[in-house]
């Protein structure tokens, strides 16, 4: 059971690299859009930290459902935004700032949150 959730951990943190990368990789670009390796990050992030919650609970774990409800709910904004935007030439500069920030606080969920 421990390796399936380190495959899990594996491809959530490829998922938020899909995500990131995208975002920094056009921060000085004058064009801006939300890239289909940001759109398929962000649904790997949903799918894969729904099944290392799952693993949790498989194992008798209780895992802290508060903090997981937070961050379930900034992913699916980040899918929202990134999904609505994907086919945009040029996206608002809100939507693609909001999947890079919301990325961000997520991450920041995950690591303070304790």
């Amino acid at each position: 059971m421990e390796l399936l959730r380190d495959i899990f951990l594996i491809l959530h943190l490829i998922g938020l690299a899909a995500i990131l990368g995208g975002f920094l990789e056009q921060w000085s670009s004058s064009k801006r859009a939300i890239s289909t390796v940001m759109v398929w990050g962000a649904r790997a992030q949903i799918l894969t930290g729904l099944a290392l919650v799952g693993l949790i609970y498989a194992n008798d774990g209780e895992p802290d459902n508060t903090k997981i409800a937070v961050k379930l709910v900034i992913a699916l904004a980040i899918v929202g935004v990134a999904e609505a935007n994907k086919k945009k030439d040029s996206p608002p500069a809100v939507a693609w700032w909001m999947v890079g920030l919301l990325t961000l606080v997520n991450i920041a969920v995950a690591v303070i949150w304790r």
